[in-house]
């Protein structure tokens, strides 16, 4: 079996509302391949890829890579057609909530991200965030893997907008210390944090755990606020672990995340215990 097989895509999630989009894709796909002359076994051999890949991708069931449409495209003389779908279907690569999830952060004008177990995944270097889930048990198949991480990179866009949302985080200190990956991961990782740290829109502090008081024993904390005024965030120790956007349920997440900003180093300080656990490495 050609090793490409396994690059020409990823499966379509049942359910997902990117699916009708796929297969419209897919029955394009076919249009132009059969307007071409082509058997799939041809346009598989022309193109390096298995005969049922390519019907996958045909029916609907498999989201066609973007660099697969523009070859397709050159090679069935679509004139464009396939590949103005390139767009479309690096997003639908991602998975529900990612997508989800990114909409909200294009929007939001202040951000705040509260880490327990792990270094944000705003904050991930790829080789990071792959050690991650590579950990995830049950064990993650290679085609999710590649899924996730191409979304988790892709949010990573937010640092980048103009303007730029108020970004806080407060990170525990295992977060920094703890090798997912080995330690030149680490090491890289912990690089790329001192970088981040200097950006004007960003805040970024360390919880040490030495801190005899601490408001963040309720887990992980997520807010969004918008430029109308209106917010969602979410905590693993509060309703139930169920996102929530009524005034009244946010100001119980900002009291907690006050206080934790309050409890957790200042952000110079922070960059200082960043940079000597980096020399510990």
């Amino acid at each position: 079996m050609n090793e490409a097989v396994d690059e020409a895509g990823w499966d379509v999630e049942p359910g997902d509302e990117i699916e009708p989009l796929v297969q419209a894709v897919g029955k394009l796909l076919k249009v132009c391949r059969e307007a071409a002359g082509m058997r799939v076994a041809e346009l598989g051999e022309v193109l390096g890829y298995g005969e049922d890949m390519i019907r996958k991708m045909e029916r609907g069931a498999r989201i066609p890579r973007p660099e697969y449409l523009d070859r397709a495209d050159r090679v069935l003389n679509a004139q464009g057609h396939l590949r103005a779908f390139t767009k479309d279907m690096e997003r639908a690569r991602y998975p529900k909530r990612a997508r989800e999830l990114a909409q909200l952060e294009e929007r939001a004008v202040e951000m705040l991200l509260y880490s327990t177990h792990h270094i944000h995944g705003l904050l991930q270097t790829p080789e990071y965030a792959e050690a991650m889930f590579e950990n995830r048990l049950p064990a993650l198949s290679r085609d999710v893997v590649e899924r996730a991480l191409a979304a988790r990179v892709a949010r990573k866009s937010v640092f980048d907008r103009d303007p730029a949302p108020a970004l806080s985080f407060v990170q525990e200190q295992v977060t920094l210390e703890r090798p997912l990956g080995g330690r030149m991961v680490l090491r890289r990782q912990l690089e790329h944090l001192l970088e981040v740290g200097e950006l004007r829109t960003v805040s970024l502090q360390v919880m040490p755990t030495d801190r005899e008081e601490h408001a963040g024993m309720h887990g992980l904390i997520e807010m969004l606020r918008f430029s109308d005024g209106t917010g969602v965030g979410r905590s693993d120790g509060a309703f139930n672990g169920r996102p929530v956007s009524s005034p009244r349920d946010l100001r119980v997440l900002e009291l907690r995340y006050g206080m934790i900003r309050a409890q957790a180093l200042s952000p110079r300080e922070s960059l200082a215990f960043i940079e000597q656990a980096l020399g510990r490495l």
